[in-house]
Order: structure tokens, then sequence, then C-alpha cells
């Protein structure tokens, strides 16, 4: 933090926004949303007892990880895109925005108890993702937060390793009608702007490993240098030995 006089250089320099493009996220099928439904009739309460921040956080506090806790005491939308939450029964969720659930909901709860004397929130258990290939610590995730972006999913899964595509990274991601895959170049600053930024539940993201992989060389130019220096040897130890005999 010291004071440069006469400096030429800029004292920040910044690059031009790129705007984010967003669309609402449609609840599908294994989705699983946490629905919490509170009123102030307490009997009624126990009886409407769904997932809550306490639950969830004891839980953890116990043990269990992210994902566990929200498999047992989240509601899973089934394959017929319904949910059955206690005492109202069956509610169809599939293909709803987190905003329309919650309004169905309430609608449902209107039944029970007057306008004003409840509340309900309706949320999604965290972005569920999988990592798989050239990551430091691939495996499956649950990060608690609305909205994610692929470099922190990739941030959470340890960072890719030095063999991976940076420029070919595959984005497999599920819609109502089927899977999909996207070959995303992690260079291209565009990614900014575009619909793959942000991850959404149930994405699988696939890191291929480079041609150096493929043919067991190793993963620097020292460490390739070095193999290269040992094959060399070894075929040099046999030559000599088979000449010898």
């Amino acid at each position: 933090m010291q004071e440069l006089e006469g400096s030429t250089t800029p004292l920040v320099e910044s690059s031009v926004k790129y705007p984010y493009q967003t669309e609402q996220y449609l609840l599908q099928v294994n989705d699983i949303v946490e629905v919490n439904v509170k009123t102030t009739d307490q009997d009624l309460n126990r009886l409407l007892m769904a997932t809550s921040n306490d639950q969830v956080m004891n839980q953890m506090a116990g043990g269990q990880s992210v994902g566990d806790v929200f498999f047992m005491n989240g509601f899973t939308i089934d394959d017929d895109g319904k949910i059955e939450l206690p005492l109202i029964g069956e509610v169809r969720l599939e293909g709803l925005t987190i905003e329309q659930a919650k309004i169905l909901v309430e609608e449902e709860v209107k039944k029970y108890v007057k306008e004003g004397e409840y509340f309900v929130r309706v949320r999604l258990g965290g972005v569920r993702f999988s990592a798989l290939g050239e990551f430091n610590n691939s495996g499956k995730f649950t990060i608690l937060q609305n909205r994610v972006t692929i470099f922190e999913a990739i941030a959470f899964a340890g960072d890719l390793s030095r063999l991976a595509k940076r420029n070919e990274v595959l984005l497999i991601r599920q819609y109502p009608d089927g899977s999909q895959i996207h070959k995303i170049n992690l260079l291209d600053r565009s990614l900014l702007t575009s619909e793959y930024y942000w991850l959404k539940p149930n994405d699988l993201i696939y890191a291929e490993p480079m041609k150096v992989r493929e043919i067991g060389a190793g993963s620097t130019l020292v460490e390739t240098l070095t193999l290269l220096s040992t094959s060399i040897t070894a075929i040099a130890l046999i030559l000599t030995l088979v000449q010898n005999n």
C-alpha cells in the first residue's frame, strides 16, 4: 500500500462488463425441494411439519452431509412430477418455477387457515452437481446457494488438474425431455454472457484429459523429460545385455 509518485501504471484496469444471461429454473423430476409451512396454530404446525433450518443444521452437526440431510428431510419430485406434503397431500410441481410452486402450496394451505395466518417458503435444497474427469477432487457435491457459476463449481471440486482440456469441458444438462451435452470453452470470456455460465441442479461437468495423459507421459516438461531419459536408458541397457549374450 505504497504512494507511488509519478507512476504511469493505471491504478485499476477493468474489462468491459459482461451482462448475465439467466433464465428461471423449472422444477424437474428427481429435484429435491425444501417446503416450510408455519401457521399461528401450533397443532396444525406439527401436522404440516416440513424441513426447517433447525433440522438441517442439527443433522449436519451430527455428521450427515448436506446431500443426505436434504434427501432425508426434503421432498423429492416423483416420476409423476408431484410431491406429497403432510396433511395437504399430493401437489404437482414439475414445470413450475420456485415462485409458482410457492403460490401453489399457499393455495393449498389456505384451505386450512385464514389469510395472513400462515407463512410458506419453497426453495431448492441447494444446487447439486457432479464433477468427473480431470478434477483434483472429483465427486458429487451440493452447494447451499440459489445460484452457482460454473467457475464456483470447479473451485468446489478442487479446481481442474494440469492435464484438463480447459477449452473442451463437457456440461451434461438435464431437461424435461432428456439430457443434452454442451461443449464449453472455459478460456473464452463470452462464457460469462452465456446461459451455461450458471449451473443448474443435477448438472454433470466432465473435464477431458489432454493427449499427454493418453500416451502416459508426464504432466510437466520435467516429468516428460525424466520419463524419456529413463526409457532411453532402459532400452540401451537391454540392447547392451542382448549384444553381450
